[in-house]
């Protein structure tokens, strides 16, 4: 298993993550949540946990955006983004699972991510 943090992983996870961020905000955008469109905003942090396969394993609120709209959003996306790119041959060799933790911004009508430890309170 590997735990992507921006400052310490190697390119090769770099590589993975940023296209499963892209994929992810795209799809957001996609689906941003009509009921939140410029009265709700806010963010959550949340870890998401991905196959060699590139199945879904989990995805876990670990701090709320204090919106049930929200947080619900952000489980809806992940689990329309999957199933994710299975890793390439150079991580799959050592690495079953890579364990992603991103801060997930809802302001007006645009969804974005950030790596952070903490989600900016709304």
């Amino acid at each position: 298993r590997h735990l992507f943090m921006p400052s310490t992983s190697e390119y090769r996870y770099a590589r993975y993550v940023e296209d499963w961020r892209a994929r992810v905000e795209r799809i957001g955008n996609e689906h941003y949540p009509d009921e939140a469109r410029g009265r709700i905003y806010g963010a959550l942090r949340m870890t998401v946990v991905i196959a060699a396969d590139g199945a879904l394993v989990r995805a876990v609120i670990d701090e709320s955006s204090g919106s049930p709209v929200l947080d619900g959003a952000a489980r809806h996306i992940v689990k329309l983004s999957a199933p994710y790119p299975p890793f390439p041959p150079e991580i799959a060799r050592d690495t079953d699972q890579i364990e992603i933790t991103r801060t997930w911004m809802f302001t007006n009508d645009q969804f974005a991510m950030r790596a952070g430890a903490r989600a900016a309170q709304p």
